[in-house]
């Protein structure tokens, strides 16, 4: 049986990525639904291509453009951020792939475990904001949440038939992005052009920055705990700057698997889609010959102050990890308007996490109040 995907975020790094996927598995996966918040013209573009029945374009001041182009073709065309939570619930859909940023991907992929639908999850902010009440919702409805950031598949990866295995921790690797030895001095000035640069990787401009800050592998951190029931103390970080290795579990035994490829987003994504099989691909293969070395050094905490963050929120729980998420986006797009500088992001960041109330017990209103109240809070900061 084909399995009916609905792709939230289709025209970003992810959701492109996914699309060429299906595009060489047509036997196997269906579009039913594509959504953006503002390119409207690669939407339109993508729904011709794949004939969804339904589309969102978020930004209702582009509905318009896109109904036109698509109202000939019979697809259904939307538009408002509620409409997400709405079009996910269709009877049709299989599975949910959240390739939306940041804390946009929460409220739609609620609505869709509620509605029953396994979830392949490239949005890691959803788990990061409210990590329990969303991992307690697909308990409850019997839904897969299946990981597509490379390095939480590598770990569900290395656990398919160890699950009644106790795991002793999990190693979770770091490129280091393109900072990695540089000292606070150096990063005083750094632009965002250069922070854009990432050595290993291509992705969009949030993710990207969040991994020259090293906030990404912290917003990680605490995805992988929700993802696979952990401590902190089962969770180590380590940089690991070819991006050969995606992430490794250690049991009981000492004994320690590794997932291993180059880097490559259409891997975790159509392991995720197709899972339990693994999709014959075209994917470019790993050259041992020309790796011989692969290397390995602990995170500078000192100068990356945000994985520090992470840890710390981790830790504290309650509403802490939203709160520093919500900080988080805004001193990124605050950094990329030219703004703040580099360091002032970890700044903006603290400073959110001492003065945001603290609720221990979070309902989802609360989720929602935290994030409204830091974005506020946030933009307030003077340096």
């Amino acid at each position: 049986m084909k399995r009916n995907l609905a792709i939230l975020g289709s025209t970003g790094s992810i959701g492109t990525q996914a699309l060429e996927v299906v595009a060489a598995n047509p036997d196997i996966f269906e579009i039913e639904v594509l959504t953006a918040q503002n390119n409207a013209d690669l939407l339109i573009e993508q729904a011709i291509r794949f004939r969804p029945n339904v589309v969102v374009i978020s930004n209702e001041t582009l509905y318009d453009k896109v109904f036109s182009a698509l109202d000939p073709l019979d697809i259904k065309v939307y538009t408002g951020e509620k409409s997400l939570s709405s079009v996910v619930q269709m009877e049709s859909i299989n599975m949910v792939l959240t390739a939306l940023v940041g804390y946009a991907g929460l409220i739609p992929t609620i609505a869709a475990i509620k509605a029953g639908k396994h979830i392949a999850l490239a949005n890691k902010e959803t788990l990061v904001v409210a990590g329990e009440l969303v991992t307690g919702l697909a308990a409850k409805n019997r839904v897969d949440i299946l990981p597509v950031d490379s390095e939480h598949s590598a770990i569900f990866q290395c656990l398919v038939g160890e699950f009644h295995n106790p795991i002793e921790k999990i190693i979770l690797t770091a490129s280091g992005g393109p900072f990695l030895g540089k000292d606070r001095e150096f990063l005083k000035n750094v632009t965002k052009l250069q922070a854009l640069k990432h050595p290993n990787w291509s992705m969009g401009a949030k993710i990207t920055i969040d991994s020259a800050s090293l906030m990404n592998k912290g917003l990680e951190v605490i995805e992988a705990k929700w993802l696979f029931g952990l401590t902190p103390d089962q969770i180590e970080v380590v940089v690991h700057p070819q991006s050969i290795i995606h992430s490794m579990v250690q049991f009981e035994d000492g004994s320690i698997k590794a997932q291993m490829g180059l880097p490559d987003m259409r891997v975790p994504i159509q392991f995720a889609l197709s899972y339990p099989a693994r999709l014959k691909s075209d994917f470019p293969r790993f050259d041992f010959s020309k790796y011989p070395s692969l290397t390995f050094q602990q995170p500078d905490l000192q100068t990356f102050r945000n994985l520090g963050f992470a840890f710390e929120a981790l830790n504290q729980g309650g509403n802490m990890a939203c709160i520093v998420n919500a900080a988080n986006e805004i001193a990124v797009a605050s950094f990329l308007r030219d703004e703040i500088g580099f360091l002032e992001m970890s700044d903006l960041i603290e400073d959110c996490m001492q003065r945001v109330s603290f609720v221990k017990t979070p309902t989802l209103e609360d989720y929602i109040k935290t994030d409204e109240e830091t974005r506020r809070r946030a933009l307030e900061f003077s340096f």
